[in-house]
C-alpha cells in the first residue's frame, strides 16, 4: 500500500485544516489506519486512530474534540479534520495503516503499522 498525505499547509491559530490519506496499490479497506505527527524538535506522536470499518476511532486525549478521523473507503481515503488550531499543532504529519484483515481494531503504536506515508507540513502560525 502506498500512501500519500494531501492538504498541509500554513494556517492561523483558530483556523481549521482537513488531511487527507490517499492509498494505492490495495485496498485501504482492509487495514486500520492512523495518524502521526512529529513536532519540530521532538519525537514522533500518536494523533489519531480508526478501524477499517470506521466503527472505532481513538485520539490522543490533549487532542479529544479538535481533531476528527473519519474515512470514505470507497474513495481510498482517510481524513483528519483538524479545528481550533494553535502553533503547538505545527508538525509533519504522517499517515499510517495496518492490514488488519477485517479485524475491527486500530493500532496507535508506531512499532504496529505496516505502511507510511511520506508526511506533510502543516504550519500555525500565531
Amino acid at each position: 500500500v502506498q500512501l500519500v498525505e494531501s492538504g498541509g499547509g500554513l494556517v492561523r491559530a483558530g483556523g481549521s485544516l482537513r488531511l487527507s490519506c490517499s492509498a494505492s496499490g490495495r485496498p485501504l479497506s482492509r487495514h486500520s489506519t492512523a495518524w502521526f505527527r512529529r513536532p519540530p524538535g521532538k519525537e514522533r506522536e500518536f494523533v489519531a486512530a480508526i478501524s477499517w470499518a470506521g466503527s472505532k476511532t481513538h485520539y490522543a486525549d490533549s487532542l479529544k474534540g479538535r481533531f476528527t478521523i473519519s474515512r470514505d473507503n470507497a474513495k481510498n481515503t482517510v481524513y483528519l479534520q483538524m479545528n481550533s488550531l494553535n502553533p503547538d499543532d505545527s508538525a509533519v504529519y504522517y499517515c499510517a495503516a495496518r492490514n488488519t484483515y477485517y479485524s475491527d481494531r486500530y493500532y496507535t503504536k508506531d512499532d504496529d503499522q505496516n505502511y507510511w506515508g511520506q508526511g506533510i507540513q502543516v504550519t500555525v502560525s500565531s
